[in-house]
């Protein structure tokens, strides 16, 4: 059985899409292959890779990536995770199905350090969550 090729988008790939990318890869890895891009590619916000040990995944190598590098390549699956990437990504042709599902931004929230790290877990739950209850479910 060929995996389902996954890509998800975000604005900065910092965070929202690299913790989907780290949870397919870790979770559903035998029947799902994911990858991450950004609009605006920056660096991986280090209270992400930390959320995500948190849960064991280790996403500590993953760097942030540009939408020019997946234009040319296949996937089953594109799906924005915020609603600025969903409103400036271009059209995939390599694209088979377009799906939008919004989180919010943990690195927007400000406050105590503590604060910040529930933010970026609260997030990475509801990630799981979706990923577990309502996508991987439909598109396995």
């Amino acid at each position: 059985m060929q995996k389902k090729r996954i890509l998800f988008i975000c604005t900065h790939n910092s965070a929202r899409s690299q913790m989907a990318e780290g949870l397919v890869n870790a979770l559903w890895g035998e029947t799902h292959e994911a990858f991450s891009a950004g609009t605006l590619p920056s660096l991986i916000n280090p209270l992400a890779i930390e959320v995500m040990r948190g849960i064991g995944i280790d996403i500590s190598t993953h760097r942030s990536k540009g939408l020019d590098e997946f234009m040319d390549k296949e996937f089953d699956l594109v799906i924005t995770v915020c609603d600025r990437a969903n409103e400036t990504c271009p059209i995939f042709h390599g694209g088979k199905k377009r799906i939008h599902k919004g989180f919010e931004d943990p690195a927007a929230v400000m406050g105590s350090p503590q604060k910040q790290k529930e933010a970026f877990r609260k997030i990475r739950d509801q990630i799981k969550d979706w990923l577990e209850n309502e996508l991987i479910p439909l598109y396995s």
